[in-house]
């Protein structure tokens, strides 16, 4: 830890890029990115900056900043490399390790404490997959981290400071462009109610010159984008506001209490993220009791806000785990400390189970990973081999400094273990991934350059076909269901499985002919993996 100290932000930084940024394209795009980089695509494609657009039609469910940044990287190392579009996400979460490190020197005013915290951060378990992934999350709360750092600072001093109080405004403003109020209600609000009811809004008389000044900025910021789309397309946003409010109702409605299992999303810190949230127990062990009161109010605050929103996703949890890791750095700063004097078996159980466990998985990976991966298809076995060396290696060091009662030597060595697994792991993911009849949709365009055909897609629109065709696929029936048969006498149609029977029955006069599937299943059929959204049957309709 002493070493870390010295040089934090570098530790930080060299610990990010071993989670975030290596093998970024070891995994294939999901529904999610494919929706965004289609997006970033059409922008750069087609010129739609402002007024964006997802298979040709308007996309207005999300502000374009993140999707500006996407295809910006899209343009400087070309759209074909994932890797690279997912780079802009990456270098969001170590922007937030990083601020969440400055935040937590400001909170504790100890190196080390804002190490584990930071530290603790980037190695959450969706932390992990939103830093890695073009999804959007992870851009408006790390814009938000760095507004709250700034306006902590503004709170804590005695007067106002117009120059916190802009740039605040400023990265405000970019969370908002990047998600919406979703970080804003989900991670500021969360926090001024914690910081409210700890520290106190003080002195507020003399700082009412720049929260004017903050407000003024971060309004136009957040909303001329919402009133741009609104002046210029107002039927499309109608129509899309209408949708989306209707999904927070009516759309995986979960129970209140469906977040309560939120410390699981941390991943390997789950246990002692529990532990930290017992405030009886550790109220009276933490190294500053008021900022331990903060993260906990923090956290909780964020939890019953989400959980009173009808919709409820997993993923909407990524900005809980910001103040959990700070709560969660308490403990773990407790433990690190005096382990070695602890006596009380059930203090100390919860760290020989927790950092026992990492240990033993680590040296168990070298047979067990052998016997589950020896099935799969062309497993890459100097890597595994490489990786069950490497993990091996820290978890006998992980048991024997938990003997020695070494905790920071272990707590060093759980990060490294997750580094291993970024950096040497992620690649054999694609020994799970074989599909012999698998045809990517982008073979369809010299198909129809060769036969001189037009396509179009009947049925449900599916994002990652779209983003392999490489263009937009014109549709014969909208979201509304409404049908509209082409023009032309001879063109391929796009047919998934639940649409084949109304397919025929609309061209029941034509003259149709199956030609081929394009399946873009990771999986072969028959696997339970196999999905038949990721599937089309491609016909060739031509007029009697």
């Amino acid at each position: 830890m002493k070493l870390l100290n010295k040089k934090p932000l570098l530790a930080l930084a060299l610990i990010c890029f071993g989670i975030f940024f290596v093998n970024l394209d070891a995994i294939g795009i999901n529904i999610m990115e494919a929706r965004n980089f289609t997006t970033a695509r059409e922008m750069v494609d087609d010129g739609h900056w402002v007024l964006t657009t997802l298979n040709g039609e308007p996309r207005y469910q999300k502000p374009p900043l993140p999707t500006w940044l996407t295809a910006i990287s899209g343009m400087t190392f070309g759209f074909d490399k994932l890797g690279y579009l997912r780079l802009p996400a990456a270098l969001m979460a170590l922007m937030l390790v990083l601020f969440a490190y400055r935040l937590g020197r400001l909170l504790v005013e100890d190196k080390a404490y804002a190490m584990l915290a930071a530290s603790i951060l980037a190695t959450s378990f969706y932390i992990i997959f939103a830093g890695r992934n073009g999804q959007w999350d992870i851009f408006t709360h790390a814009f938000m981290m760095a507004c709250i750092y700034l306006l902590w600072q503004f709170f804590r001093q005695p007067k106002g400071s117009y120059r916190l109080a802009l740039l605040a405004a400023i990265f405000f403003g970019a969370s908002f462009m990047s998600k919406g109020p979703v970080s804003m209600y989900a991670l500021l609000l969360p926090f001024l109610i914690s910081y409210g009811i700890v520290y106190r809004y003080k002195g507020f008389r003399s700082k009412m010159g720049p929260l004017l000044l903050f407000i003024f900025v971060a309004l136009p910021l957040s909303g001329w984008w919402h009133l741009y789309t609104y002046m210029f397309d107002a039927e499309a946003v109608a129509a899309i506001t209408k949708k989306e409010t209707a999904n927070w109702t009516g759309y995986n409605v979960r129970p209140f209490y469906y977040y309560w299992s939120f410390f699981t999303q941390s991943g390997i810190w789950t246990l002692p993220a529990f532990v930290g949230l017992l405030y009886p127990y550790l109220k009276t062990r933490v190294c500053n009791q008021k900022a331990y009161r903060f993260s906990l109010f923090w956290t909780l605050a964020a939890v019953v806000l989400l959980s009173i929103i009808p919709e409820k996703k997993s993923r909407y949890l990524l900005p809980v785990l910001i103040p959990l890791a700070f709560n969660t750095a308490f403990y773990i700063e407790y433990v690190i400390r005096s382990f070695k004097t602890m006596t009380d078996k059930r203090e100390t159980f919860p760290v020989y189970f927790q950092f026992g466990l990492v240990g033993l998985i680590g040296l168990a990976v070298p047979i067990g990973g052998y016997f589950f991966l020896q099935d799969t298809y062309q497993v890459n076995w100097p890597l595994f081999g490489l990786l069950a060396v490497l993990l091996a290696a820290i978890g006998g060091f992980i048991v024997f400094m938990l003997k020695q009662k070494r905790l920071d030597k272990v707590y060093l060595a759980t990060v490294a273990f997750i580094m291993a697994i970024m950096c040497f792991g992620m690649p054999l993911s694609k020994s799970f991934v074989h599909n012999p009849e698998y045809k990517d949709l982008s073979q369809l365009r010299v198909y129809e350059q060769q036969n001189r055909l037009t396509s179009y897609e009947f049925g449900g629109f599916n994002p990652e076909m779209v983003w392999a065709y490489g263009q937009p696929l014109p549709r014969v029936t909208d979201d509304f269901g409404t049908i509209k048969i082409p023009e032309g006498d001879r063109y391929g149609v796009l047919v998934s499985e639940d649409n084949d029977s109304l397919f025929k029955a609309v061209y029941s006069n034509y003259r149709i002919k199956h030609l081929t599937r394009y399946d873009q299943n990771p999986q072969a059929p028959g696997k339970r993996s196999h999905r038949p959204r990721l599937w089309r049957d491609y016909y060739l309709v031509e007029k009697n």
